[in-house]
């Protein structure tokens, strides 16, 4: 078989892999509060168990990574954590108090959330220079979420929470299966393995806070959104189609993400998109009744997620060389998605109270980005390709 047509098949499989990765974030983001809520949890304890979901990040794609970039074996972590993570996801079929379901989600997501690092690296690593197609291989796991995500509400509206599990086990195993064929290429590992960890450069860092505020803005989305809109008075049905709507636009920028980096650099678009998120977490405190705001609000999960993950794809790319991207794309999950979104899922469950506070957490959500947005300012030598620690 040609090099061409391995690469070909390789990204066929890694579309699938995103497509069932994202599916599964389509359930169960927007409905785990659900479920929980169903379960009998107060908003404290929902806001905990949503924590752990994104606390596993932290520590997940750091120890993955290290594994990665010193054995090459980045297709064979993918199988593993794919594998793992649907074997453990049956512990959820099994009712449980809040230990239980803790201890459930911990080791589940930490199969889980390690995967995702890996498709980055395997997936620019087989483009090469044809980086700018990243946008169209990745907007299969957007579709995925969009698929799920409206399915999955409509499934909860007619059927009850409790299908959840259900739904999950299937796209568990679809990710095992779509896993399983990637080539196992290992990626060629000096002689001396790979050096220690090196002080990192004021720009990594402070685009790894900027990160971090970013995902502390989502946490109330992430966790509170669909109880948000039901106490308002919408439906689940309506809530997965708002959900819906925001993975719509963030595919549509997924389709220009190249261009528009390489027409205004990372800076200048990733202000833009802090700026947007905390325009979108205002219009949903001040005006969730409206259904055209909330719509337009939805729109703006374009910049929040779409423009903002491919300018900080592109910035780990740039900033960290080819035997460390492993670690570079797990710092991004693991400080940003990780410690940003617990921390945000956290503070909004503490905010919520018995829902008298459902109207502060999106204050609280503008104001974190907001703060990434002033960051981002200050980050020194952002559009270089520096390439170097």
């Amino acid at each position: 078989m040609s090099t061409l047509s391995c690469s070909e098949s390789r990204l066929h499989w890694l579309r699938a892999c995103y497509f069932f990765f994202f599916s599964i974030l389509g359930v169960l983001v927007p409905y785990l509060g659900v479920f929980f809520e169903a379960r009998g949890f107060n908003p404290q304890e929902i806001g905990l168990l949503l924590a752990i979901v994104m606390g596993t990040r932290i520590v997940a794609p750091n120890l993955w990574a290290w594994v990665a970039d010193r054995t090459g074996m980045r297709s064979e972590l993918v199988k593993v954590g794919a594998f793992c993570a649907a074997l453990t996801f049956v512990s959820f079929f099994f009712e449980g108090g809040f230990l239980y379901l803790a201890i459930s989600l911990t080791i589940y997501t930490f199969f889980w959330n390690a995967i995702l690092a890996q498709l980055e690296v395997i997936t620019l690593e087989t483009l090469g220079d044809k980086a700018e197609q990243y946008g169209s291989i990745r907007s299969w796991g957007s579709i995925g979420y969009i698929v799920l995500v409206v399915l999955g509400g409509f499934t909860i509206d007619k059927l009850g929470a409790q299908i959840l599990p259900y739904i999950g086990i299937v796209l568990f195993i679809g990710l095992a299966l779509s896993a399983f064929p990637l080539p196992n290429e290992r990626v060629k590992v000096e002689q001396g393995g790979i050096p220690q960890s090196k002080r990192l450069s004021p720009a990594i860092i402070s685009f790894l806070i900027a990160a971090m505020l970013l995902q502390m803005s989502v946490g109330p989305f992430y966790g509170f959104f669909v109880l948000y809109l039901k106490q308002v008075g919408y439906s689940e049905t309506v809530a997965g189609l708002m959900v819906a709507l925001g993975v719509v636009a963030e595919i549509g920028i997924f389709m220009y993400a190249a261009k528009l980096i390489s027409r205004f650099g990372l800076k200048p678009l990733l202000v833009t998109s802090a700026i947007f998120t905390a325009l979108r977490w205002a219009l949903l405190a001040i005006a969730p009744e409206n259904i055209w705001l909330l719509s337009l609000s939805q729109l703006l999960h374009a910049f929040t997620f779409g423009l903002a993950h491919a300018v900080s794809i592109q910035f780990i790319f740039r900033h960290f060389p080819v035997k460390q991207r492993s670690r570079g794309q797990a710092l991004y999950a693991s400080i940003g998605f990780g410690i940003g979104g617990a921390l945000g899922t956290w503070f909004s469950g503490i905010i919520w109270g018995d829902g008298s506070g459902s109207y502060q957490i999106w204050l609280f959500a503008s104001v974190c980005a907001l703060a990434s947005a002033l960051l981002v300012l200050f980050i020194p030598n952002m559009d270089k390709n520096i390439n170097t620690l």
